[in-house]
């Protein structure tokens, strides 16, 4: 009895597959991801907390987005620094905490998407309707905002985790580099149509609400900038639309392409690294684009005392 329980709780990850001499410098480079990260993310959510001139909606929206990279780099980097230097064979983790981290990484997937579509809501009415814009995004709104944000990512992926979670389990192997509902749900040999049809599901609308309001907003602020005879201020927007799209296309790849690939066994490799990518990639780059190239932020960053009236289009 004690060996079945032990064969049924605890899970063994292969995660990634790295030579031995590239064990160091592999660690070495995500390691030091994983700090520019937390250095970046945390800097920048601390800054805004401190300087009362930075108390503005879009900023303060920022900050949900800083929180959720740390968050969600927090959940997968650290324990694929651990591995580099453990043998495939010895990967092991117990069930509970492998659903707890599946949980974790859903989580921060779907609230990245939802934070994006109301920072989008909120340029869209800066740049759009801007004589209305402090009537509507009061801190209440910003409070409502950014709570239902985060709530619906949670009951969407405890409704995806508690349907895997009631499956009996047949295996105890998980190929992907860190737990997630897909690998979690393959350890069973249930059937598993009402998982893949809830899941797929509750990805296209989260992916496809996130697609439109992103679609939605860059479309807007076009056709406004092009009917505007303001050159200096259209081209200000315009390349900022271009930068948060280019961020925004990064994201949504590495949403999909681990979904793929799950259903794919001969893209299994390929698989991983694609996983493990979004937890690293839009984290390093979020600070830079939606913190470093705001004129505000980045006075702030380099102590100066500069003015920016127009800092929003800047950002």
């Amino acid at each position: 009895m004690e060996n079945q329980t032990f064969n049924a709780d605890i899970i063994s990850i292969e995660g990634l597959k790295v030579i031995p001499q590239s064990s160091t410098p592999a660690f070495i480079l995500l390691l030091l991801i994983y700090i520019f990260i937390m250095a970046s993310n945390i800097g920048l959510v601390v800054l805004i907390s401190m300087e009362t001139s930075l108390h503005q909606p879009m900023y303060l929206l920022l900050c949900n987005m800083n929180i959720n990279d740390v968050f969600g780099a927090t959940v997968v980097i650290p324990r694929l620094l651990s591995d580099l230097f453990t043998p495939i064979m010895q990967r092991y983790t117990h069930y509970i905490e492998c659903v707890v981290q599946a949980f974790a990484a859903h989580f921060h997937a779907g609230t990245s998407h939802t934070v994006l579509m109301i920072m989008a809501f909120d340029r869209y009415t800066a740049i759009c309707n801007p004589l209305r814009y402090a009537a509507i995004m009061t801190h209440r709104m910003v409070v409502k905002l950014s709570v239902g944000a985060w709530v619906a990512a949670f009951i969407s992926v405890a409704i995806l985790l508690g349907l895997t979670i009631r499956l009996t389990r047949c295996r105890r192997v998980i190929f992907n580099p860190f737990c997630d509902n897909a690998s979690l749900f393959k350890l069973s040999c249930q059937d598993l149509l009402i998982n893949h049809i809830y899941g797929l599901g509750s990805a296209v609308v989260i992916l496809g609400s996130s697609l439109c309001s992103i679609a939605f907003t860059y479309l807007r602020i076009a056709i406004m900038c092009f009917s505007s005879k303001n050159k200096a201020l259209n081209s200000k927007a315009l390349q900022t639309c271009a930068t948060h799209l280019a961020v925004y296309i990064i994201m949504m790849v590495a949403s999909f392409t681990p979904m793929i690939m799950h259903r794919r066994p001969e893209w299994a490799d390929s698989g991983k690294v694609a996983s493990v990518m979004f937890h690293v990639v839009p984290p390093a780059l979020n600070p830079i684009i939606y913190g470093l190239q705001c004129k505000e932020l980045k006075h702030k960053i380099l102590c100066t005392k500069q003015n920016t009236p127009s800092s929003y289009l800047s950002c």
